[in-house]
């Protein structure tokens, strides 16, 4: 299908015929068209280059509405946006993120709390964490947003799930990193008074400290999970956290 432009000469054809023609014939006319890349790559790369240089107005709207047109799905554009922050900046990350989420909105069904809490994000809830059941209390689903650089992934809980008590060793370096992105949640160290998550709280989990996250009784939850590069890195997956313990919990 081809690409036909008329902005320019509709908004500046008068005032500037020059600037007009190379938008709508050159730019938008010979350039889009051009077959030696995909379409969907040719929005991808525009996003990107937008995001980039730090533009978030009308135009990057516009080429995030032509980019879901091209067939980028919603986990497709968390993708790039989020590979894009680690280099373009990560304010840039989210101020992309908060017009993506208007673009990719989707009609959420009466009473499906877990596609409501999807729709209040703009990372995908992903698929059963099923590699890491044994190791949960309730059903969690994973999300990779990257595996390469450093390890990103978005781990959402249903309602009540937690994991197990669990350390993350390293001889150097390591830990992890949780970032909040939506629901409440609890995270806990050992010997210590759990804290409550909301979207927008950072936790930093150093290496050898024994520790639990998760969601509340009543809500569903999700965070990013940030792998600390570092050497000589494991995980030791530890006893589940008390039924007892877990349902005492009041945030206060």
């Amino acid at each position: 299908m081809a690409i036909r432009q008329t902005a320019g000469r509709e908004a500046l054809g008068s005032f500037a015929p020059e600037f007009a023609h190379y938008n709508d014939d050159i730019l938008f006319g010979e350039n889009w068209n051009n077959g030696d890349i995909s379409h969907k790559t040719r929005c991808i790369i525009t996003v990107v280059a937008l995001m980039s240089s730090g533009v978030t107005d009308s135009s990057l709207k516009y080429h995030l509405e032509n980019a879901k047109k091209a067939g980028v799905t919603r986990a497709e554009i968390a993708a790039v946006i989020t590979h894009t922050a680690f280099y373009a900046g990560w304010p840039k990350g989210w101020a992309v993120f908060n017009m993506a989420k208007e673009v990719w909105a989707e009609a959420v069904p009466a009473g499906d709390a877990k596609a409501a809490h999807a729709a209040e994000m703009p990372f995908p809830i992903g698929a059963p964490n099923d590699g890491f059941a044994q190791y949960f209390i309730g059903q969690s689903y994973l999300a990779p947003l990257s595996t390469e650089q450093v390890g990103i992934y978005n781990v959402t809980f249903e309602p009540g799930c937690r994991n197990n008590w669990h350390i993350h060793h390293a001889k150097s370096g390591g830990g992890q990193i949780l970032i909040c992105v939506a629901g409440h949640g609890w995270y806990q160290e050992w010997g210590k008074q759990a804290q409550p998550l909301r979207p927008g709280d950072v936790v930093k989990i150093p290496a050898g400290v024994k520790h639990w996250h998760g969601a509340a009784a009543e809500s569903w939850f999700s965070h990013l999970a940030l792998e600390v590069p570092g050497e000589g890195t494991s995980n030791q997956w530890c006893e589940p956290v008390a039924d007892a313990d877990y349902h005492a919990l009041t945030d206060l």
